[in-house]
Order: structure tokens, then sequence, then C-alpha cells
């Protein structure tokens, strides 16, 4: 049976089953529908909230037709007039129409249908409930103005129709969805759609949290670099400090905004101007980020100078500048030639290797000027601390740029040539290892992004032009050495010294003192190389040249030409002798070659007989190498006695002591045919020519293998006089690159077994 209710219409408040609101009634509608109810309807209401809340005159066709069925739990008049009214939801329940009250004709009656409970599953409805339960939870927890007392509220509740209702109810759900909540009469659709709303609140309070974090945070960093400014400023003022960094801090702004940079380094970049910005100049540490600021804005990002295309005057101008180094020139004008059809073609990294004084670093300056690029030099020659070329981190005293950036900054531009000159010298210690720090700086796939330890952002090493040199290629670490293109350099000839002089040494030096052009004959320039020179350059050549026309400006003026006296008046007596050869033809003296620092050198051996047992003793600075050299000659010799004609009771009878003049240091098996020829001519009682001279590394079976740095000993040989010269078979191809007045100027014979040697020594010699 349907049940008439007088109904209260609210605009602004939706009331929801199992919530109790208090509400403050001022209208006289209001409060008699109230009196109304609790005279007649046992305190029952029917609170609707209407479907158009501007219309104050509804027709019942603009009523809901569901409402939710209230009971007046306790009533107060104010003084005012006012009713105060506690109200009770019970249920909601459906209209079957509206009607006017009989006698308040101005007093809606609703006439309620009988509702007939849902049946639902009850495995669900707990899954549904605990589903909410645990929603509910996670949001008191990330809302800290929510009361806990809720969560033990529901918590108790085990009825599904309840709970969503007194959690719709806690929702901050806007009136909308709360009306769509009244409008379901189905508990589990309207647990589903709860679980919706609440997982989409949660979302919306998380992303609300985020954003609320993210402007305290802001706003805290604002308000705190705001206060230590204003703070700074006070305690300026009160120090009588008046600088003004604010047009440097501008600068250096717009200086850092325009560099061709990615943005990652330009904030940091920007960051530590604003750290400048607030810090007092007493404070070490402006003058630290200004330095650092400084020199990050002055290197040259992106500035490349322009390169001589024109390969004909780029040989020209190297040619004009330095003499020889033929081989380095090419390569040179191989990558300017690839440079014009593949402008990012890398640079070649080029090591020189050769004596000192034969134009490695000069060669340097004069590629900069030929290619019209800025030049720079690093010497590396005992340095042990890696942060030399890397920089150190700015937290230590005193930090800079390594030398890299440092040559770069003075250069101004990314793309120069750069000279790493005595790589062969580099000290690995317990302060680093600097030859794996230029791996890293001469890695073409990655010196693109170079990071100094200084600067501390990516530069681009990979235009730049790497000229690397040395004296000892044994000396450059093999990993570096892998990098390299290396090119070797040799001694020069007397010839070549000649021609170097007459060409470039004289010429410079009479233009330097300005003065006038002394003749000066080939024989006169021998005399002074081959007497008062030893070296495999030209260094010293050329300070004893200077040392010359010094003398003549000013004391022979009106000379003419240098002569042999005027040189020996000039230097003294004569200091070397370039054409000396072994103390003395004596059977057991004969010559080998070796190549040292200073260029190809030829080292005299001689060997006696000392009664005794057939010892072998060696003296002479031999390193452990060339003593198994020495035993494996002695060892081929003994096997083949009969061979060679030599007696074995001379050989048992007596011990052989063979000795190596000069002061160096003799390493390596290319003595082997020296030694072996040595001890035979001793056994033989047969004296070597003193013109020939032998290179090569002897086997037991007696076959001769190759050695190294064949083209230095030739030229060694050849400086020192020299007629013939014993080499390997397999180092024949190494003949046709010496000039052809080396080749004209000795016989060159290659052999690949020691017999060979001793038909050619021994059989035929009277």
């Amino acid at each position: 049976m349907n049940q008439n209710l007088p109904v209260l219409m609210i605009k602004k408040l939706i009331i929801l089953p199992y919530q109790e609101v208090r509400i403050e009634l001022n209208i006289e509608l209001s409060k008699k529908i109230v009196d109304l109810s609790e005279e007649s309807y046992e305190s029952k209401l029917l609170v609707i909230c209407p479907k158009d809340a501007l219309d104050s005159s509804p027709s019942f066709k603009d009523l809901p037709d569901i409402g939710v069925l209230t009971k007046i739990k306790a009533k107060m008049e104010l003084p005012n007039g006012n009713y105060r009214i506690i109200l009770v939801g019970l249920n909601r329940v459906q209209v079957d129409g509206y009607k006017n009250h009989e006698v308040y004709t101005n007093i809606l009656l609703a006439n309620i249908k009988k509702s007939e409970k849902i049946s639902f599953d009850e495995k669900k409805s707990l899954a549904l409930s605990r589903r909410i339960k645990k929603l509910v939870s996670k949001y008191i927890e990330i809302n800290p103005h929510t009361s806990n007392s809720i969560a033990s509220t529901i918590n108790n509740i085990s009825d599904l129709d309840m709970l969503v209702d007194i959690v719709t109810n806690f929702m901050p759900f806007d009136q909308k969805k709360k009306i769509s909540y009244i409008n379901t009469f189905d508990t589990m659709e309207r647990a589903k759609s709860l679980i919706k709303d609440i997982s989409l609140e949660l979302e919306i309070t998380n992303i609300e949290t985020k954003i609320d974090d993210e402007l305290r945070a802001k706003y805290e960093k604002e308000q705190r670099e705001f206060l230590i400014k204003q703070k700074i400023e006070k305690l300026n003022a009160e120090l009588g400090i008046s600088v003004d960094k604010n047009k440097e801090v501008s600068e250096f702004e717009e200086k850092i905004q325009t560099l061709p940079i990615n943005e990652t380094s330009k904030n940091k970049l920007l960051d530590e101007l604003k750290r400048y910005s607030y810090t007092n100049d007493a404070n070490p540490d402006s003058s630290v980020i200004r330095n650092y600021l400084q020199t990050v804005v002055s290197l040259p990002w992106g500035v490349l100078s322009e390169d001589e295309t024109d390969l004909k005057k780029v040989k020209k101008h190297m040619d004009l500048k330095h003499f020889g180094l033929e081989e380095v020139k090419t390569r040179i004008l191989e990558f300017l030639a690839i440079k014009k059809n593949n402008p990012d073609i890398n640079a070649p990294i080029i090591c020189l290797v050769g004596p000192p004084g034969v134009g490695k670093t000069t060669f340097g300056m004069s590629l900069s000027e030929a290619l019209n690029r800025k030049f720079y030099k690093i010497s590396v020659g005992g340095l042990n601390d890696a942060s030399e070329l890397v920089g150190h981190k700015r937290t230590y005293l005193g930090s800079s740029p390594g030398k890299i950036i440092q040559g770069i900054k003075k250069c101004g531009t990314q793309n120069p040539v750069i000279l790493i000159d005595e790589i062969d010298k580099m000290v690995c210690d317990y302060k680093g290892d600097p030859a794996s720090i230029l791996l890293d700086i001469l890695d073409q796939n990655q010196n693109h992004t170079f990071i100094d330890n200084y600067i501390e952002e990516p530069f681009d090493l990979s235009k730049i032009i790497f000229i690397l040199t040395a004296n000892d290629i044994k000396d450059i670490p093999a990993a570096l050495k892998d990098r390299l293109e290396i090119i070797n350099i040799n001694s020069y000839t007397e010839k070549e010294k000649i021609d170097i002089s007459k060409k470039y040494l004289l010429p410079i030096i009479f233009k330097e003192y300005n003065t006038k052009k002394y003749k000066i004959s080939d024989e006169v320039l021998s005399y002074i190389i081959n007497y008062y020179t030893k070296e495999a350059g030209a260094r010293n050549l050329e300070r004893i040249l200077r040392k010359i026309v010094r003398h003549i400006i000013i004391n022979e003026s009106d000379i003419v030409s240098i002569t042999k006296s005027l040189v020996t008046n000039v230097l003294g007596p004569v200091k070397y002798d370039m054409k000396e050869q072994a103390i003395a033809n004596y059977p057991g003296s004969v010559n080998t070659l070796g190549v040292t620092p200073l260029g190809g050198k030829v080292i005299p051996i001689e060997a006696v007989l000392t009664p005794g047992s057939g010892h072998l003793n060696l003296t002479g600075n031999i390193a452990e190498t060339t003593l198994e050299s020495v035993n494996i000659a002695y060892m081929y010799i003994v096997s083949n006695l009969k061979t060679f004609g030599i007696d074995k009771k001379v050989l048992n009878a007596n011990d052989i002591n063979i000795n190596a003049l000069t002061s160096i240091k003799k390493d390596g098996t290319s003595g082997g045919v020296a030694f072996t020829t040595s001890i035979i001519s001793l056994l033989l009682d047969k004296s070597i020519d003193r013109n020939i001279c032998f290179t090569g590394e002897i086997t037991l079976h007696g076959d001769i293998y190759k050695v190294g740095g064949i083209k230095e000993k030739l030229i060694g040989a050849y400086n020192q006089g020299f007629k013939i010269v014993y080499i390997p078979e397999q180092n024949k191809r190494e003949i046709e690159y010496l000039p052809d007045y080396i080749k004209d100027g000795i016989e060159i014979i290659c052999v690949n077994n020691y017999e060979v040697i001793f038909d050619d020594l021994f059989t035929n010699k009277k």
C-alpha cells in the first residue's frame, strides 16, 4: 500500500540514506511542512531536489520521481523565529506522483511506492565491500585533513547498501554526482560506480598533491633565495661593499645564451651564474666561480679557421719552411684533398718518430702556417700528472683547465694544429697515467665530446690536427701507438746537412743578423759537420754557424768567405771525427750497426783469446737480449767447427773475451751476425776489412733474420764512411727508400745465411 508524505524541497543540500544533517529553516512554508510532519506523519518527510535548481515554482513534471525518506530527529525554535532541525536519512524511495494537501494547498504531498528489496550475491557483495574500504583507506592516507574516524566507522559496516551510501556522503562528490547515487536503486550498480569514482578521485588527489608539492617547493626556493639575497645586500651595505655585479652578470648571461651548446649545459652555466650573483665578493668562491665562467665563455665554441685549400700553395709553403719529410707532407696533402670531397672527415693523428734536431717540432709550426691554422705546442716529456692534460676539478685550490683546453682557448679556434711533444718520455706513477688520457683525447670516435675536468662540459676536439713527436718508438705505450699514424724521420746525411745549411740555416741567420751573405763552400761545411758536430739532426750545426757569423760580425767584418782556418780559429781544435771506425784492424775486430736516439750508429766490437777452458766472457754494457744473441752465435760456430775450419783444441784451451765499445747500452738481436764474424775472425786469426760493417739476427742454423731501423743504420754507416754493409735479405725492400747518393756511396749486400758471408770474408782471404 502506498503512503503519502509531505515534501521538503532543498536545492543546495543533498541528503543520502544513513546521513544526519542539521538544517536551519527561515521560510514560513518550510516551517509549516515540518510542523505538519510532526503532527500528522510521524515526523517523516520526503526530501527532494528539483531538476532545475533555478526554478522557484516547479511543476509536478519537473519534480524527481525518486527522493530520500527522512525523519525529523530534533527540532529547535530559535530566538529569531527560525527552525533548526536534525534530519536523518532513512532510505531512497520511488514517487508515484505529487499532489497538493487538501487543507494546506501550498504544501506538496508525495505518493510513495512500496519498494521491494533487490537481492544480490553475497560473495560479490563482500568483494565490493572490501574494495571500497581499501580505496577509502588510501584516500584518507593521502588527504591529511581527513578524519581517521571515518575509517573505523566504515570498517564496522557489513551491509553493502549502508556502506555505499555512507561512503558516498563522505566523498567530496558534486551535487550532480550525489543525485545520480540517489537515483540508482540497484546497490551493486551503486557499489561499482562508487569504486570507479573513488579511484578517479584518488588519481586526481595524487595529481593535486604533486602540483601542490611542486608549487610549494618552488615558492619556498624563491622565498629562500630572496631572503638570502636580501641578507647579502644588507651585509654588503654594512661592510661598505658597493660593487654592482648586475652589469657583469648580465654580460655573462648574454654570452651564455649565445653559446652553441645544448640546453642542459646552458642551464648548468646559468645556475653557476645565479650562484655567482648571490655570492659576496669577499667570499673566495666568488672569484672561483667568476674565473670558471670567464673561461667557459672565452672558449671558441664553434669557431673554425678557414683552411688553405690550394694544395700547391700548401706544398710550396711546407717545402719553403722545412727540408725533407716527404712522407708526412704527402699525408697532409692527402688529407686536404679528401677534405675537399668530405668536409667532415677527421684529420689524421700523425706521430713523427726520429732523433732530436731533425725538424719534428718545427714541422708542426710550418704545417699550421701552410694551412692557415693556429699553432699550439704541448710538451709532455717527464709529465706524470694526467690532470695536466684534462684539468683539475674546481674543488681544488688553484684549479685550471688542462693543457688541451688552454691551448684551444689561446688559439681562439676549435681547429688549431696542436703538437704534443716527446710522448715517449711521459711517466706513469701514483698521480695517474697521461698516456691513457691521451687515448681519450686522440680517439676520433670519442673526442667530439671530450670533457675537461675543470670545464665539465663536452667540447669537440675532432677538428684539431694533432701532431705527436717521439725519439724512440719502443717507449711509446702500445695502446697509444695503435691510435697513431707512425712516420719515421731518419737522421740527416752529410749531404742533407750541407743542403740544409745552404738553403735554410744560413739564409735565416744572415737575415736575422742583418748582415751580408758570406760565402761558404761544401768542403768547409763538410769539415764543420764531421769534426765539430755529432748529431742526427741539425740543431747543433745551426748553433755553430751562428757562432761563426757572430764572430765575423764582431772581429772580421771585411771577410768575404768562411774558410777552414776561420772555422778552426773560432771553434778551436776538432772535437769529433764522424769517420772514425774500429780501434784497429785486428782479428776479432768488426763493426756492427745500431740505432740510438741520435740516429744510426756504428758500434765497434773487439775480441781476444786468453788461456782458459772455452768460456765466453762479454763486456760493454750489454743487455740480456744481446747476451742471448752472442750465445746463439757461439753455439752456431761450435756446431759448425769443421765448416769454418776452426781447431777445436784452440777453442777448448782458451776463453773468448768480447767487448762492445762505446758507453751506450747494447740491446737487441741485430748484432748476431757481427758477433759471429768477430768470433770466427778471432779463432781463424784473420782480420776483417775495417770498411765493412754488419747487421742481422743470427739463428742456430746460421739463418739471418730481418732487423729494425735498417734505414737509420745505413745512413749511420754512410755518414761514418763505410763502404760495404751486410744486411738481411728480408730487409732488401727497404733499400729502395734510401736516397740515391747513399745507395751509390756504399755497397749493400743482402744475405739470408751466414755461409755466404763466410765465403766472402774467409774462404777467399789470403
